[in-house]
């Protein structure tokens, strides 16, 4: 299939061939001169929800993004797991492609749960890359704390499929608009792109398969949660405290378990800080990672 981009963004970047799937890759600067910022999305999104904090990030630093596969410009292929672990080894596998040797990580959403399985390979020895820090905002990492959506919780039933197949914009937009601390905080048009990423390549018939990370959640607690409580790394905890799925207790237990974590809670951001607020999650994001980079 060949590269369609549908915004000036996903012009920017392009899809890379794996070993298994072909993943739409967004980068910025050397990344080789120093480590670079990589930004991980959550569901049901894409990387295009850390366009309006790109330019912002990328002052004086590299950054690489992606869609993991199944989101996005991504391949979205039938028969694939859509696990977290193949989630991660996709992200392996396009780091050692772009040669990135060090990095920052800051993950969002499901991207934190695909973050916790590289800290687990990483305490065990397994990453073919360093990390220099971790920033992790608004994901059900402790699920038991999440207050799942209607939405959430009939992709995860046996009405899953005609859910997904009957799934329409309005539906979405209201959906969406509840997880913001502001229902008008993210234009309409913004909203249409993530529905118009979602739906390309058959893609609402892969929700189902995709929302499985939520139970792998429970059932990797242990793995993921032991490898938080036992991390030797900077890292920042930034949270819009207005989010009513993931919400601030998950943040504040996070705090505590990382040891030497720090938390700044952002009192008037929902589920997606770095679209409703942007300016106030960048200079967040790039005050710690330029304090880690200063020593």
């Amino acid at each position: 299939m060949s590269f369609r981009p549908p915004t000036a963004w996903h012009g920017a970047g392009t899809r890379l061939p794996c070993t298994d799937v072909t993943v739409f890759v967004r980068t910025e600067g050397d990344l080789t001169e120093r480590p670079p910022l990589v930004l991980l999305h959550g569901f049901p999104t894409s990387c295009h929800d850390f366009e309006k904090v790109w330019r912002r990030l990328a002052r004086g630093r590299p950054l690489v993004t992606l869609d993991f596969v199944g989101f996005g410009l991504s391949d979205k292929p039938a028969d694939h797991g859509y696990g977290l672990f193949e989630q991660a080894d996709v992200v392996v596998e396009v780091l050692s492609r772009l040669g990135v040797k060090r990095l920052h990580l800051l993950a969002h959403d499901m991207g934190t749960s695909v973050a916790t399985e590289l800290l687990a390979r990483r305490e065990r020895k397994l990453l073919p890359f360093s990390l220099e820090s971790l920033t992790l905002t608004n994901g059900s990492v402790f699920v038991e704390l999440a207050h799942l959506q209607p939405a959430q919780h009939l992709l995860r039933s046996p009405l899953a499929g005609a859910f997904a197949r009957l799934a329409s914009f309005t539906v979405f937009r209201r959906s969406m608009r509840r997880l913001f601390a502001h229902p008008d905080a993210v234009p309409d048009a913004e909203l249409e792109l993530m529905w118009t990423l979602m739906e390309r390549g058959d893609g609402l018939s892969r929700m189902p398969q995709l929302i499985s990370y939520v139970d792998e959640r429970q059932r990797f607690a242990r793995r993921w949660h032991g490898a938080l409580s036992r991390l030797s790394l900077p890292t920042l905890v930034v949270w819009g405290a207005r989010d009513p799925v993931a919400v601030l207790p998950i943040a504040e237990r996070l705090a505590k378990t990382v040891p030497g974590a720090t938390l700044r809670v952002l009192g008037d951001l929902g589920h997606y800080p770095q679209l409703e607020g942007p300016d106030e999650f960048a200079a967040e994001v790039d005050g710690f990672v330029r304090a880690v980079e200063s020593g």
